[in-house]
């Protein structure tokens, strides 16, 4: 049987769609699980959606909507951004799903038998969006130390979870594995900043009852699991994992696949999957993952033609500088943003991301240097060989340089790809790519083709070029597989495997090339300026939608009995088509519930008819008919704004003909 890999991303707040930083998380664990894969392992990748607290459940209430309905809506956005990523993970668990419900209640209640968790009183400052708790001395002018935003105080009855308990024994394991959490710069800020203090480490809380959205206590019903207790479970509940048996006990999955291989998160999380996880698996007296890799974020950089303000920041809203995954994909190609991803964020740095640099990334490298080379050479075999694959003959001094290159960046590429520095994987093969490209430029294979004699030399490198190639998409099947898998079907082989690029010279001659096909189309710098413009204008007018309004000039105070004259009423839209030659106009048939009447409304500019059928709406019932070009309208529609009109939508139960007042 092959040796097992289990690898894991954090599971992702179920709270709003994911931007490109928290993408890029799921896609690079993706590239690591293809990449053990083609090496042969039997691999589990798991990722999936966080869902229960305090900031979904207020969430949920704004909306209007049950926190179960909030978070279906969110996951399924969240799994869509994963599919639309090409990643292929083992499972999507979710924190609602029922194995992982029944199994981390359990989980607590092993913990309350066995004296790891006792009540109390939490007082201090909670951080709503990170849903953690801090001292005194770790709130930062009275913000949240991890995400910057404000903290409140907060004092409620929950249990506790006897960290101090452990922390010896946790220590200890650090100090005997040095790999255990990666880079070496977080291990030392986990160790010194929260486990080797004056104080030592505290005792976590570990339930809630100042809200309902979360995982009962069966004991104590009017407590909820803490979210960080119920998150971190999922990596054991996905696979199988019964709190009730021994681990000799378990089920065969989860023997076969625990302790997990790899935990990837982000630098935000570390303390938790560190600290808390590694405490909470000794309590339940089972094996620690082996690594937790916590990877840099990805900040928002400058676009072209911005003012340069000497830093980067994190993505928000707020700040307009979201970029999303499947967003960027619409201009650069799903590989496109897999590449950027990969090759643009360093192994313990911040990554910096914008339009203009996804593009030059893109032109620069894919476009380029692969596509090119990819391009040049199938074309060359076509015209100079008929597309036969030409058999090579003897080596020259740049042959051989070819070949060490080639050599050289599959060294290069599993050293890195086996340590995670994923970004110095892909530069070996495109340092390669590029050897390639001179290579072309060294032989001149233009030239030899003018004179037969030469005919032998020119196959040796055509063939030279097809098999560099070949090595690359092998190489690059974890990174951007949909592109490898064109490349193979334009060599037409299938020669793809690890265990095909141990020497050079696999791919099989007298055979015919498949169809051309491009790669990467090169992207002018006038379509990301467009890209620009409007995000800045989206930007700019979600500023000033945030900004509070002014109180109108000159609105005249009315009586009640001036509002009551005004007959509002509901009503259906049953038909809807816009009105010919008036841009503004739409022509609406609605249902009153005793009678049906036609309104002409200036709103053609924001809705579509269509989209208009069947909504309910609230109408002005008792206003003089009106002629708007040259059609009777009787009543008019409630909307609201000036430069956006946006219709007043009711309730689909609503009851038709019903007096608003």
């Amino acid at each position: 049987m092959s040796e097992k890999y289990y690898l894991t991303t954090a599971i992702a707040y179920a709270s709003r769609k994911p931007h490109f930083g928290n993408t890029y998380e799921v896609i690079m664990a993706d590239a690591v699980a293809r990449y053990k894969r083609l090496r042969g392992y039997d691999v589990f990748f798991c990722t999936g959606t966080d869902e229960h607290g305090q900031k979904i459940e207020n969430l949920a209430k704004e909306a209007g909507i049950t926190p179960k309905l909030y978070v279906d809506g969110v996951a399924g956005e969240i799994k869509g951004v994963w599919d639309k990523m090409n990643t292929t993970y083992d499972r999507f668990i979710r924190t609602t799903d029922e194995d992982h419900v029944e199994a981390v209640r359990k989980i607590f209640n092993r913990f309350y038998k066995q004296g790891d968790i006792y009540k109390g009183y939490y007082e201090g400052w909670y951080c709503t969006p990170c849903e953690s708790f801090f001292t005194e001395t770790q709130v930062v002018e009275g913000k949240c130390p991890d995400c910057g935003r404000p903290v409140q105080q907060a004092r409620e009855e929950a249990y506790f979870f006897k960290m101090s308990k452990y922390v010896d024994k946790l220590l200890a394991h650090i100090d005997a594995n040095p790999e255990f959490i990666q880079p070496e710069s977080r291990k030392k800020e986990m160790v010194n900043n929260f486990l080797r203090v004056e104080g030592g480490l505290q005792d976590l809380c570990v339930s809630r009852t100042s809200f309902s959205w979360g995982v009962p206590v069966d004991f104590d019903q009017k407590h909820v699991m803490y979210v960080w207790l119920d998150a971190l479970a999922n990596y054991i509940t996905a696979i199988g994992y019964d709190p009730d048996k021994s681990f000799e006990e378990q089920s065969e999955k989860f023997r076969r696949y625990w302790p997990c291989d790899v935990h990837v998160i982000g630098k935000d999380i570390l303390r938790f999957h560190t600290i808390y996880w590694p405490i909470f698996l000794m309590a339940l007296d089972i094996p620690l993952p082996a690594k937790v890799f916590g990877h840099p974020w990805f900040n928002a950089a400058e676009e072209k033609g911005q003012k340069p303000t000497g830093e980067d920041v994190k993505m928000s809203k707020s700040r307009g500088n979201v970029i999303y995954a499947d967003e960027l994909a619409e201009t650069f190609g799903v590989d496109g943003v897999r590449y950027f991803a990969l090759s643009e964020m360093p192994y313990d740095q911040d990554g910096r991301i914008s339009y203009t640099n996804v593009l030059l990334r893109y032109n620069m490298d894919l476009a380029n240097n692969l596509g090119n080379l990819v391009s040049r050479t199938h074309a060359m075999t076509k015209k100079y060989f008929d597309g036969i694959i030409p058999a090579p003959v003897g080596e020259e001094g740049t042959d051989a340089e070819l070949k060490a290159a080639v050599a050289e960046a599959k060294v290069a590429f599993e050293k890195n790809m086996d340590t995670f520095h994923v970004a110095d994987a892909l530069e070996a093969v495109f340092n390669m790519l590029r050897r390639a490209n001179k290579y072309i430029d060294e032989t001149t294979p233009w030239a030899l083709a003018k004179d037969e004699a030469n005919k032998p030399r020119l196959g040796t490198v055509l063939y030279n070029l097809l098999e560099s190639i070949r090595t690359a998409a092998v190489l690059l099947r974890a990174i951007i597989p949909a592109t490898a898998d064109s490349i193979f079907a334009q060599l037409n082989t299938d020669k793809c495997e690890f265990a095909d690029i141990e020497r050079f010279g696999v791919l099989e001659v007298n055979k015919p090339l498949g169809e051309a096909a491009m790669l990467f189309a090169r992207i002018d710098e006038k379509v990301i300026d467009e890209i620009i413009k409007q995000r800045e204008e989206a930007a700019a007018k979600a500023a000033k939608a945030a900004e509070k309004p002014e109180k109108p000039e000159g609105c005249a105070l009315i009586g009640i009995e001036d509002f009551m004259g005004v007959e509002l009423r509901t009503a259906k839209i049953v038909a809807c088509e816009k009105v010919p030659k008036a841009k503004k106009l739409l022509k609406l048939q609605i249902d009153l519930g005793y009678e049906e009447r036609q309104v002409v409304s200036g709103i053609a500019k924001f809705y579509e008819p269509e989209a208009l059928i069947g909504k309910k709406i609230i109408v002005v019932a008792n206003l003089k008919p009106a002629t708007l070009c040259g059609i009777e309208s009787n009543g008019m529609i409630l909307a609201s704004g000036e430069e956006e009109i946006r219709v007043v939508f009711l309730d689909p139960e609503t009851p038709l003909g019903e007096r608003v007042r």
